[in-house]
């Protein structure tokens, strides 16, 4: 899709799975005209939103450039405007493919060009993958179904479509073949088998749809045919490219053979057919329905996306129902049955969160003597872990509380999950990852000894971010390795959210040039949108690169006589006025506005600046208002923010978020003190 800071209008459709065509609002085509008009369209709609330059486009389109090449291509995008909006007003600017600096963008939106649809669908089943086979399922049918032809036809043997054809037909041989997994996962053998047939005739070089169409065969009671099937691909392999089959396909024969059970179809749901069961014979607002529907709400939570807003919503509802009954304990327990600890300090729901606060807080002066240690645990651990971002010191004392009766009572499962709210209340000043990093240490440990799934992704997370923070990246890296291992294994969609995002901001820490950086951030933010986690996205993406540009932009020494200045300050200015900051406005708008050369309104907008929130970003926000006062020769502010990065001078601005980075806080502290003194 489109860079974030393109904000297309169109009404175009724009097609490059066929041929290079496009269509009105009513579906029908565009009047385009000659090949060289395609091609230029197809260059502009490979480039995504980014500005293609006039000579590049003359070197694309011309092996050795006629005169007058320029004027040809202006000719071509004259026209292509005049097609594509035929109801433009003369003299006024296009709207869809515009003049920007040297060169032509293509202001289209993320689903105005089938190719672009198809890679948010493919991505999109990739993710629901094996945890929502059905969803995947539907996902695939909608991304192949935006296919007409061959990616780019007519001009796929350009060098300028050549890799970008290559990458878009392997997406679709993979994804018919994720489409083929989740059918078999459904129980769809039989109709999976016509289409793997298709696809291994087209393409007879890809083992794994051998070895899925052999397993759908056997599965669909065609034994035979599912070993013949095998042959067939061990013959062409070897006579054809001189191989063995991989071990996945020789395997697949071996248990073919032995008639293994696990190559047995999926049996039908077996959650469907249970939750249908308690539908029918639990009365409505039950304590056990009421319980029930707390650890159903975890499971959902787990999900990500949808499921996981839907999760905590359900988790309210069945909180303030338990409290009708005027049972404490109970309410206690269906507060504490949500056993899914958290990993980010902003809540995706503050008014919700506060609500599940106010009845915890309301749950404790009421809890039964014998119930009161383990259940009060769990309630007081909920309150540090849904109280995100506080200033006040009572989530805090919740979260001590917590563990000391944990440990006390020498549950390892409940002092996991108290530590869990101590975690998240350990962010309320700069410099305390070493201090997380033990938290996630110990999390760690008690979660492999005794099979905490949950709380082993949690502990791992945990380090992954403190270590980031510390700069020990060999051992963050194993972290992220072992979490993706997690992932794929216990179904935790959420977690490559998290190590993706990693990786981004460590290609960020260790690299010399902020431009890949900022690429592997923007892809990073593609997994988050639709994860369901708002607190965690919202503004991040600007954030990054925002933090990303300061550091990599040094005020001049010694200053002028207007006094400091950025240089270069236009690294800044590829910000649209409607980005979306989120909570980070306020530490974004210094540095907008002396983008834009209005040192007054940088400076007032500096002293407006609020201290950061407590948070895993807080260093990487401290460390933009010290070099935002340090520009501005504000000695007061400059000073506030080094006394309150000092306690970090050995950490990495913003790493122990695992998602962004504004460099070293040492560059910061050494930069803002000579200017105090």
């Amino acid at each position: 899709m489109p860079p974030p800071d393109q904000h297309p209008v169109s009404t175009v459709r724009f097609g490059v799975l066929g041929p290079v065509t496009a269509w009105d609002r009513d579906g029908h085509p565009a009047g385009l005209k000659g090949p060289r008009h395609r091609a230029v369209l197809a260059r502009l709609i490979i480039a995504r939103g980014r500005v293609v330059p006039l000579s590049g486009l003359i070197d694309d389109l011309w092996p050795v450039p006629p005169p007058g090449a320029a004027g040809a291509i202006r000719t071509f995008v004259g026209a292509l405007r005049r097609a594509l909006e035929p109801d433009r007003p003369p003299r006024s600017p296009s709207r869809l493919l515009v003049t920007r600096g040297p060169g032509y963008a293509l202001a289209a939106g993320p689903d105005d060009v089938d190719a672009w649809r198809f890679d948010r669908l493919a991505t999109e089943a990739a993710a629901a993958g094996r945890a929502r086979p059905a969803r995947a399922l539907e996902l695939a049918a909608d991304a192949l179904s935006c296919w007409r032809g061959p990616a780019y036809a007519g001009f796929e043997g350009e060098p300028w479509a050549a890799a970008e054809c290559a990458r878009l037909t392997e997406t679709r041989l993979g994804l018919a073949e994720r489409q083929a997994e989740a059918r078999l996962a459904l129980g769809l053998a039989a109709e999976a088998v016509p289409d793997l047939n298709a696809h291994v005739t087209g393409h007879p070089w890809r083992e794994d749809a051998w070895r899925l169409l052999a397993l759908a065969l056997y599965r669909s009671g065609r034994q035979a045919d599912a070993l013949a099937m095998i042959r067939q691909a061990r013959t062409r392999l070897s006579t054809e490219l001189g191989l063995d089959p991989g071990p996945r396909l020789a395997i697949l024969e071996r248990d073919i053979l032995r008639q293994a059970a696990h190559l047995d179809a999926p049996a039908g749901d077996v959650w469907a057919d249970t939750a249908a069961a308690f539908q029918g014979t639990a009365e409505a607002f039950t304590r056990n329905r009421l319980e029930s529907a707390a650890t159903l709400a975890g499971s959902l939570a787990l999900a990500g996306g949808p499921g996981l807003t839907g999760a905590m919503s359900q988790r309210l509802a069945a909180i303030e129902s338990a409290e009708q009954f005027g049972d404490a304990d109970l309410t206690a327990r269906v507060i504490g049955n949500f056993d899914i600890p958290g990993i980010w300090p902003r809540s995706d729901d503050p008014v919700l969160a506060a609500r599940i606060v106010a009845a915890a807080e309301r749950t404790l002066p009421g809890l039964r003597e014998n119930q009161k240690r383990s259940l009060r645990a769990r309630v007081l651990a909920t309150i540090a872990l849904e109280s995100r971002g506080a200033t006040s010191s009572r989530p805090r004392q919740a979260a001590a509380e917590a563990e000391a009766i944990a440990r006390r009572l020498g549950d390892p499962q409940l002092l996991a999950f108290a530590l869990a709210g101590v975690f998240m209340q350990t962010c309320y000043r700069p410099g305390l990852a070493a201090d997380r990093d033990r938290i996630g240490t110990e999390i760690l440990t008690l979660a492999t000894r005794h099979g905490l799934v949950n709380f082993e992704i949690l502990g791992r997370l945990i380090r992954l971010q403190a270590l980031g923070g510390l700069g020990d990246f060999p051992a963050a890296d194993a972290h992220a390795t072992a979490l993706d291992h997690l992932a794929g294994r216990h179904e935790r969609p959420l977690v490559t959210v998290f190590t993706t995002g990693y990786r981004a901001m460590r290609a960020a820490a260790t690299g010399a040039d902020p431009a890949p950086a900022e690429q592997g951030y923007r892809d990073a933010a593609r997994l988050l949108d639709g994860a369901g986690m708002p607190g965690v996205e919202q503004g991040l993406l600007p954030l990054a690169l925002l933090c990303l540009r300061v550091w990599h932009t040094t005020p001049t020494s010694p200053p002028t006589p207007a006094g400091p200045i950025l240089t270069p300050v236009a690294v800044i200015a590829p910000f649209p006025a409607d980005t979306d900051w989120g909570p980070y406005r306020p530490w974004a708008d210094p540095w907008l506005h002396l983008a834009r050369g209005d040192r007054a309104a940088a400076a007032d907008a500096l002293r407006r600046c609020p201290p950061p929130a407590p948070g895993l970003l807080t260093e990487a926000l401290w460390c933009l208002l010290a070099r935002a006062a340090v520009v501005l020769g504000d000695a007061a502010i400059a000073r506030t923010a080094c006394a309150a990065l000092e306690p970090a001078a050995g950490e990495i601005a913003g790493a122990a978020s695992g998602l962004l980075t504004a460099g070293p806080v040492a560059g910061y502290l050494t930069e803002v003190a000579p200017r105090l003194s």
